[in-house]
């Protein structure tokens, strides 16, 4: 029972490391390559830190946290099923900072203790959501001055 924690360190980051290469394959792999270079750079340092992260949990040299009990995972079952829908529908469908917003905004309504019967927490929650994108798109846009996915808005 004590290696649980151990194990649950091993397959998280070894599910994390199998999605950043696979990231990191797929960005390497797309055209034109000027699109993709700032992608690139991310998904090669998140691979390398994924990578790295496994290693140490196979050798055993993780040291933090206690492992996930059942209610842990029960509470983010629903973020993650929000953002798989938001990876694999929602982002083609609505466009990159539409499906975004909705989801940025689902998650912050979906894991904000603050109660959900008051206007203020809502007004709170929609102002965060707007700040957000707006970070977004002006690192993406403006600074960074590199290309958004395919169908920006819509």
């Amino acid at each position: 029972m004590s290696d649980l924690p151990r194990t649950q360190h091993i397959i998280a980051s070894g599910l994390i490391a199998a999605v950043g290469v696979t990231v990191a394959w797929i960005s390497y792999t797309q055209e034109p390559a000027q699109a993709y270079l700032f992608p690139r750079m991310i998904s090669s340092v998140f691979a390398v830190l994924a990578i790295w992260t496994f290693g140490k949990a196979v050798l055993g040299r993780t040291k933090v946290g206690n492992g996930l009990s059942a209610q842990a995972m029960f509470n983010m079952a629903p973020g993650l099923v929000v953002m798989l829908v938001y990876v694999f529908w929602a982002a083609k469908a609505l466009g990159f900072y539409t499906a975004t917003t909705i989801t940025v905004f689902i998650l912050i309504s979906l894991y904000d203790p603050a109660p959900h019967g008051a206007a203020k927490t809502w007004i709170k929650r929609i102002l965060i959501t707007a700040g957000f994108m707006a970070v977004m798109y002006g690192l993406f846009a403006l600074l960074l001055n590199v290309f958004t996915p395919r169908e920006v808005f819509f």
